[in-house]
């Protein structure tokens, strides 16, 4: 029974899906996202924040491409830091604790009120694919949409299972139903699956909580926001807490782990590394004696309160006893246990660098279903799916980004060209050109790529072209102005904490020098005030010139190799002088360039030799060389 045809079928309604069905309706396309359940959009499972290290910075890259994650974090924002301050501007990054219910409010709405998006609550069983080509889908009910693009956005839900102690049954996060068909139709078009898992941390009253055996944990008292287009300009803040863990706790745990669904064989998926369960901290970490825990409030209109940093899957009775032995806890009550949930998703080396599957046109993947973990990842996947599937049927050039574009040029590259075995989480280690890709410069580095595919509006185009020609300007000016080291300029100088010039100097070479800000600088020398993001933005371009122009050397040669493009019809198996696990890797990834393929896990320089002397071979043959 075909009910409907679109454009573009959105499976999943979390984060991703989110992105992905918004961008796809904004650019034009009639879209169908449909959801388990109409209270669960955008929904946030685990912890109550968005942003972090790394994290901060895909948030500030969506929204820069026109994206939805970093309004909603602001208006439903309770905290916001802005992390690392103590390190360079390049891992600078903003966290928000937000108002879980309020996130997802704000989202529900800006979807049901957005033209183009019909939002459904429907249960996907099959996915519809004919020569190779995916055509639609069909939802438990028997009824059929068809469409020309499917983004599966699935995250933990396809064949989802909840684990903690002896307790074990089917079912996506917080009890809601998980997706037992649609894996079985995903195999039957020959997709690739893998068995991950992630875990979630107990809930407890805060009324039962004595704060007072706790360290508070304030925001900053400067307003910031993930929106270069927010215009909020006050927030109510809430403190989160820190408390410890101690020995007793550790005893408890480590007297229990054969009850702890991860140590009794009860899980069969691969977890998060870089998020351990607090059990395996105590078995990895046998030699601390403390591990810190963060009490973060779930709402402004909820007493339920996260335990960041207690994720287990051990019995509920444990999980309250162990919290019991922390300060501050000792009379808590639990609203929720932590679990663990295992899920299907998909090896993501069957992806092109547009998030589409090599073997079937039209299938694009985003989010927890490609193998990651984190709202930021699957949102910024979510938003490129949803602008590639949209390029794909208006018959443009897929949009890729580079590593050198953005952390999501970054994230998406190593999905699709190492793979992962593990839920992967983005971190500024991972960015080899950090210093480029900071979170203060999104703007200037993708709002026009934005505008080039049509998601950024003309009210934060005009917003960006303003802030981009004060800087510009400014930049200029100081360029021009030169002090001279009299007797009135030297003593302007000194009061800011520099020392004394010894001749002739122009404002852009004091402002290098590392006590000397702006603001100084403007009220030493009457130059006029600047919005702060824009006075930051210049301080980092002038402190840092001789840092950044290195790495746009980097950038250039490493450009280099990803110009060097690879026939797609290649068959490295044929190419007899690489390595047999070269030739393998190459023929599951089919690198586009000799740039991605040098990133290929597993391939040597070597390899890389013998397949550029094949392909320049190949060139000459075919020119009669």
């Amino acid at each position: 029974m075909i009910v409907d045809n679109y454009d573009v079928i959105v499976i999943g309604a979390g984060h991703a899906g989110v992105e992905a069905a918004l961008a796809t309706a904004r650019l034009g396309g009639k879209t169908l996202l449909a959801t388990l359940s109409m209270d669960n959009i955008a929904f946030m499972p685990c912890n109550p924040s968005v942003g972090g290290s790394a994290k901060g910075h895909l948030v500030r890259e969506i929204d820069a491409l026109g994206g939805q994650m970093g309004l909603a974090a602001d208006e439903a924002c309770i905290q916001m830091r802005l992390l690392n301050t103590g390190k360079g501007y390049a891992v600078h990054a903003l966290r928000a604790q937000a108002d879980k219910p309020v996130y997802h409010i704000i989202m529900k709405q800006v979807l049901e009120n957005q033209e183009n998006l019909d939002v459904k609550q429907l249960m996907i069983d099959k996915l519809l694919v004919e020569n190779g080509q995916v055509v639609g889908v069909e939802a438990e009910t028997g009824e059929i949409f068809t469409a020309s693009c499917v983004i599966l956005a699935t995250g933990t839900y396809l064949r989802g299972r909840i684990v903690y102690g002896e307790v074990s049954y089917n079912s996506g996060p917080n009890g809601l139903r998980s997706s037992m068909k649609l894996t079985q139709s995903l195999q039957e078009c020959g997709l690739e699956l893998m068995r991950f898992k992630t875990g979630t941390p107990a809930r407890i009253d805060a009324r039962s909580i004595d704060y007072s055996k706790m360290v508070p944990q304030f925001g900053d008292a400067q307003v910031r926001n993930f929106s270069f287009i927010s215009k909020i300009t006050t927030r109510k803040q809430v403190p989160c807490f820190l408390t410890y863990t101690n020995n007793e706790t550790h005893k408890i745990i480590r007297d229990n782990l054969s009850r702890s669904a991860m140590f009794n064989g009860n899980i069969e998926g691969v977890g998060p590394r870089y998020c351990p369960s607090i059990e395996a901290k105590i078995v990895r970490f046998a030699d601390k004696d403390r591990h810190q825990l963060f009490l973060e409030p779930e709402g402004l209109r909820t007493n339920e309160v996260y335990v960041q940093g207690m994720s287990s899957s051990l019995p509920a009775e444990v999980q309250l006893k162990f919290m019991q032995t922390i300060p501050g806890l000792e009379k808590c009550k639990m609203m929720r246990a932590g679990y663990a949930i295992e899920y299907d998703c998909l090896d993501p080396l069957q992806l092109t660098a547009a998030l589409e599957h090599k073997g079937i046109s039209g299938l694009f993947s985003a989010g927890q279903s490609n193998g990651t973990s984190g709202y930021e990842e699957a949102a910024a996947q979510g938003l490129m799916a949803g602008i590639n599937a949209m390029q794909k049927i208006n018959g443009n050039k897929p949009f890729i980004l580079g590593r050198s574009d953005a952390y999501i040029g970054v994230l998406i590259d190593d999905l699709v060209t190492k793979g992962t075995h593990e839920p992967y989480r983005m971190m500024t280690s991972r960015a080899e050109y950090r210093l480029l890709l900071r979170q203060d410069n999104a703007d200037l580095r993708l709002t026009e790529k934005g505008r080039a595919v049509g998601l950024v509006d003309d009210e934060r185009y005009s917003a960006f072209v303003d802030k981009r020609s004060l800087l510009e300007r400014t930049l200029a000016d100081l360029a021009k102005i030169n002090i001279a080291p009299n007797e009135e300029n030297q003593k302007k100088i000194l009061n800011m904490g520099t020392v004394a010039l010894r001749s002739s100097t122009s404002l852009i070479e004091l402002l290098r020098r590392e006590e000397v800000s702006y603001v100084k600088l403007a009220e030493a020398f009457d130059l006029p005030p600047l919005p702060k993001v824009v006075a930051e933005q210049i301080e980092v371009q002038i402190k840092y010139e001789g840092y950044i122009a290195k790495q746009r050397l980097e950038v250039a040669r490493a450009l280099k190799l990803e110009s060097k493009l690879i026939p797609e019809n290649i068959d490295y198996r044929e190419i007899k002088e690489l390595s047999a696990e070269s030739a393998e890797k190459m023929q599951k990834v089919k690198p586009t360039s000799i740039g991605q393929a040098s990133r290929i896990s597993g391939v040597s320089p070597a390899d890389i030799g013998v397949l550029m002397v094949y392909l320049e071979v190949n060139r000459r043959k075919g020119q009669g060389i």
